[in-house]
């Protein structure tokens, strides 16, 4: 029977560690996930205004598809400059690509944002954002444990109009592969079920790691965009205000396209767990990664091990999505 792993964090995938930095002046922060090499990944992007950066170096037709950590933050087009603070850090330690010998070392770190810049935060920063900054120290934070809730690229996050978060959820699936998810909450629809209470991820928990809420009654689900009027008031009614960002990572040995997969599946997760999901407003936007670690054999059997991996993935990133409100709410 799968059960999450140790932690219920992504990092129960062997060789990743997470690292916050969360500034609560700034209302806004930081989240950098960390390989212990260059792992296959791929990225899908569903939602209508994403913020993104290198996003096509993982594309299964280019040159590159793998990753040395992928960063990602609130503040919107300021936030994608964690990656430059990553970059530097990892190249510093002499992680990443030679091209060339006596060269610096030239990091991976694909990057995505979601936009907190009008949640009351001070952000007269001049020319000296904090966000490159911020993905130096989060490098340096970055270990197997971390907090959920309203931390790193989570701190601004909204989830509808009730304050979003990070979480994170991992699934051990009893045969060697273990799967993750991480995800920055932010999206414009709802996570809760029209009673208020009840995730719509609700089938999906595992032992109350979300509170444990079941559905009493029937309410009928009916109306497209509940409360528009409301989240029109809060300004959330504008491309690009909302996204969800999400990592999916499993220790498996997927190529790049496999990964692309992945990351295709794992999207469901979201649509699970948010209603409405992938809007012209939202940017989500989900990585998959993989460390090649446990072999999935070839042919039928190799796919029917990726539709395994995909399904696990999306459960894990609909977990990930209540926890990371659930958390916030807690005041995590």
């Amino acid at each position: 029977m799968p059960r999450p792993g140790l932690l219920n964090l992504i990092t129960d995938v062997p060789g990743l560690l997470v690292g916050h930095v969360t500034d609560d002046t700034v209302r806004s922060g930081a989240t950098v996930l960390r390989t212990d090499g260059f792992w296959a990944a791929a990225v899908d992007v569903r939602g209508g205004g994403p913020g993104t950066r290198e996003t096509e170096a993982l594309a299964p037709e280019n040159l590159v598809g793998r990753v040395h950590a992928i960063a990602l933050a609130g503040g919107s087009v300021f936030g994608l400059a964690v990656a430059d603070g990553v970059v530097a850090a990892l190249s510093a330690q002499g992680q990443g690509l030679a091209l060339k010998p006596g060269s610096p070392a030239i990091p991976v770190v694909p990057a995505a944002v979601l936009h907190d810049l009008g949640n009351g935060g001070d952000r007269a920063w001049g020319l000296e954002p904090p966000y490159r900054r911020w993905g130096i120290e989060a490098v340096a934070a970055a270990a197997r444990e971390f907090a959920l809730g309203r931390v790193g690229a989570g701190r601004g996050a909204m989830a509808g109009h009730l304050p979003g978060g990070l979480g994170s959820a991992s699934l051990d699936l009893g045969d060697g592969l273990v799967v993750g998810a991480l995800v920055a909450a932010n999206p414009i629809g709802s996570v809760y079920m029209p009673d208020g209470h009840t995730f719509w991820a609700w089938p999906f928990e595992i032992d109350g790691e979300f509170g444990g809420h079941r559905p009493q009654g029937h309410a009928p689900v009916v109306d497209p965009l509940p409360e528009a009027s409301r989240l029109a008031d809060l300004g959330r009614l504008q491309p690009g205000v909302n996204t969800t960002l999400a990592v999916v990572a499993c220790n498996a040995d997927l190529s790049t396209a496999e990964c692309k997969r992945l990351a295709m599946m794992a999207q469901d997760g979201i649509a699970r767990a948010v209603r409405p999901a992938h809007t012209p407003f939202d940017g989500d936007t989900v990585f998959a990664l993989a460390s090649g670690a446990q072999g999935l054999g070839d042919g039928r059997a190799r796919a029917v091990q990726l539709g395994r991996l995909g399904s696990a993935a999306a459960d894990c990133l609909a977990r990930a999505l209540a926890r990371a409100v659930h958390e916030a709410a807690r005041g995590g």
